[in-house]
């Protein structure tokens, strides 16, 4: 039996966050959270415009070019696995997602945590998110770099450690929740590659229920509506940095970083898929 790493799979994100809370491996391994890295990958392909090629893990879509028309076929077969490693201002850093163009290095990336339990850590593991965050910045001022942090909510309950307790019995979420929040929203918001490099373009944080028959969906009442962490925005705000950095910032290099757009009729988007987000459709001659 091959211990070769699952590849890229095109997949929703309920699918993604419902392997994250389930856990079928029982343990903090890699295995629960390598779905979410699928999900953003692919969605960075559908709805950012960035070509496959560019990725790593690399989505299982093809492009193809037919007259004016840019097409985007779902080949399961062409999806990869594996982290791209990004040389760092202080060390080499495995990241999860990546987008890297030709002749310019790697323009966004996307780091992503899933936490089970044992809440009351939280905080202390910041250190790693604000160090990861500077040490890219550095090589890389101009990186949209986005950090996505997914915690199981488990409820309180009897038999359940207060540890592990991520929503109180009143609805309420934890003190070490609320905490974490607070600390992570200090780090989100890094509009201008002069601005503070230990801060991140844009930082998500979503509460996964664990339980059935709502397992894999996001509570909706925390983080609050008027959070920096919703994940509703969490890409919006990666493809605004990324367009004002690469794109109207740089139009002599425009052609290179652009982002493309696809035809309606591409076959990818002809098998009835629930997506949660919205292809990025249009004229090629747009992207």
């Amino acid at each position: 039996m091959s211990n070769a790493p699952p590849n890229c799979r095109w997949i929703s994100l309920n699918e993604a966050l419902s392997a994250f809370a389930e856990n079928a491996s029982g343990h903090q391994g890699a295995a629960h959270i390598k779905p979410l890295h699928w999900y953003v990958a692919c969605r960075l392909v559908v709805e950012g415009g960035f070509h496959p090629d560019d990725l790593t893990p690399r989505p299982p879509f093809a492009v193809v070019q037919r007259g004016r028309n840019r097409l985007l076929e779902h080949v399961p077969a062409l999806g990869s696995s594996g982290e791209r490693t990004i040389l760092g201002g202080l060390k080499t850093k495995d990241v999860d997602v990546v987008v890297e163009k030709r002749g310019i290095g790697p323009v966004l990336a996307v780091s992503m945590k899933g936490t089970l339990n044992a809440f009351r850590n939280l905080t202390n593991r910041m250190e790693e998110a604000v160090g990861d965050c500077t040490n890219l910045h550095i090589s890389y001022p101009a990186l949209v770099y986005g950090f996505l942090q997914v915690i199981r909510a488990n409820r309180e309950a009897p038999g359940v450690s207060p540890n592990d307790v991520a929503i109180c019995q009143n609805g309420e979420v934890s003190d070490a929740i609320s905490r974490y929040h607070d600390v992570l929203a200090r780090l989100a918001g890094r509009d201008d590659l002069r601005d503070d490099a230990t801060k991140y373009e844009a930082v998500a944080l979503a509460l996964v229920t664990p339980d059935a028959p709502q397992v894999g969906e996001i509570v909706q009442t925390f983080p609050p509506e008027e959070s920096p962490l919703l994940i509703g925005s969490f890409f919006e705000k990666l493809y605004r940095q990324y367009d004002l950095r690469f794109i109207y910032a740089a139009p002599r290099l425009e052609s290179v970083p652009r982002r493309l757009t696809w035809d309606s009729q591409s076959p990818a988007f002809q098998d009835n898929r629930n997506l949660d987000y919205r292809p990025r459709l249009g004229d090629s001659e747009r992207g």
